[in-house]
């Protein structure tokens, strides 16, 4: 029997470390009175420039041409938006005995959002996967995804999910859809600018998204939400998750050999299937949650995190199968080089 290799090195994301250091900084200098006022206005264009900046990047025509894999498309966006809710929902039984129903919202909510983009096409590529499959499919999940998590969360979460109403909804229409056509809208007209500068727009985008947690967790401790969290509760919830993403991969992995993929298929089914978006999910839950977004992001964060260091061991695991045919250096550094290259 093989005997579990670890990597040397799991991937602690610098990323997540700068958001727990904006939540710390949020913990002890919680913007108040005007500066809140100012902070929540910023975060209100920040998410409206991001969803925009998403538009403008998503190529229509790489996503029109991805359709010619249907089947694999599906399975990917049914693993996101039918079996994930139907887990959270099935979670609801852990309340009150593990979880609190605040910290239940949030893992709820985590199972609504879309699936990764460039996590999911770096993992298929280590894996030796269908890139370009994973490529379209994550990028099929963020465009759905923008109108069916605001549904899915109002339908599912209802009045105990921050107050979902019409008026909710239209802030969604407005923050979120809305930016994001008109992304899709002046493509034409400044996607070679946005190529060009990917890595400064990249910065934007972070800076943007630790606004937003700055300001809902600012929010929080004014409010006095993390009083009711407890260290026990914390754990549990982090067991939660761990089982929720073990059964996922499962899942995902064994249910696309009974759909009759391909090995190929199959990883880039696992990992697009598998995941949830840290980028898309923190926007959207501070638009539907208000002052309570501060714990309905806590189990995304935390999710995030974990499903980086399991599908790095994954990865490294089914780039060895039997079946996969060693490509060439110069191949696989042009491959690796292109993954590299795609946004998430």
């Amino acid at each position: 029997m093989k005997r579990l290799r670890w990597p040397r090195r799991l991937p602690i994301d610098p990323y997540v470390l700068l958001l727990l250091g904006t939540v710390g900084l949020a913990a002890l200098l919680p913007a108040r009175g005007t500066g809140a006022e100012v902070a929540s206005g910023a975060s209100t264009a920040a998410i409206a420039l991001l969803f925009f900046l998403y538009g403008a990047r998503l190529s229509t025509r790489e996503a029109l041409d991805g359709l010619r894999h249907w089947r694999l498309h599906i399975t990917v966006l049914a693993c996101t938006f039918a079996v994930f809710p139907v887990l959270g929902l099935a979670a609801g039984g852990l309340v009150p005995v593990l979880l609190t129903d605040p910290l239940y919202q949030g893992l709820l909510f985590l199972t609504l959002v879309p699936s990764t983009v460039q996590s999911s096409i770096a993992f298929t590529s280590i894996a030796r996967g269908n890139v370009p499959a994973a490529i379209c499919a994550g990028s099929f999940s963020s465009l759905v995804g923008i109108v069916a998590t605001p549904l899915l969360a109002a339908s599912l979460l209802g009045g105990t999910g921050g107050g979902f109403s019409a008026d909710s909804l239209l802030k969604i229409v407005l923050q979120l859809l809305v930016p994001f056509l008109a992304g899709q809208v002046l493509r034409r007209w400044i996607g070679g600018f946005l190529t060009r500068h990917k890595q400064v727009l990249g910065l934007v985008d972070r800076g943007s998204i630790l606004l937003v947690v700055y300001t809902a967790f600012s929010e929080g401790m004014v409010q006095g939400v993390w009083s009711r969290v407890s260290p026990a509760r914390l754990a549990a919830l982090l067991a939660v998750e761990a089982v929720l993403l073990a059964v996922m991969l499962t899942l995902t992995w064994y249910g696309a050999k009974v759909l009759r993929f391909g090995r190929e298929d199959r990883v880039a089914i696992q990992f697009a299937g598998s995941k949830k978006s840290l980028a898309a999910g923190l926007p959207m839950a501070s638009v539907l949650f208000g002052a309570h977004a501060s714990l309905a992001v806590l189990p995304l964060m935390l999710f995030h995190q974990m499903q980086l260091m399991v599908c790095a061991v994954i990865a490294k695991r089914r780039s060895r199968d039997p079946e996969v045919t060693p490509r060439p250096p110069a191949a696989a550094s042009r491959t690796a080089v292109g993954t590299g290259r795609r946004s998430g």
